[in-house]
């Protein structure tokens, strides 16, 4: 009997957490975080576990609520999922130094979309776009 109540005490209270929001500044920085101890990486055990780190985290972060240009921030996320992906397979493959083309291609795509989200400016507030 017991052990029936701890298992439904687990199973509530999973759903319970599952519908609260990201925190997508947190999560992000977490991500950031992924990224530079991939980018950093000496042994390939080390660059697989920040990779897959930062692969979940951009996951996560799927999630968020988008208030400006949802469906380009997904498929923005989208394509850093791919990049990190192609630079997972790469490093296996012929090493590490063959996942810093998509790992550099991951920070590009990281401007490129964060200008989506960046607050305007004084003169785009003044003046508009």
């Amino acid at each position: 009997m017991k052990s029936f109540y701890i298992f439904f005490t687990l199973l509530f209270s999973s759903f319970v957490f599952a519908d609260q929001p990201v925190d997508l500044e947190i999560n992000m920085k977490n991500t950031g975080l992924a990224y530079k101890q991939a980018v950093q990486a000496t042994e390939l055990a080390e660059f697989n576990i920040a990779i897959d780190k930062f692969i979940k985290l951009v996951k996560v972060s799927k999630t968020a609520k988008f208030y400006k240009e949802p469906e380009q921030s997904l498929q923005g996320l989208d394509k850093v999922i791919a990049q990190a992906e192609r630079a997972k397979k790469a490093a296996n493959e012929n090493g590490l130094d063959s996942a810093k083309a998509p790992l550099k291609n991951i920070d590009n795509l990281r401007k490129k979309y964060h200008e989506l989200h960046e607050p305007p400016g004084f003169f785009e507030l003044l003046f508009g776009k």
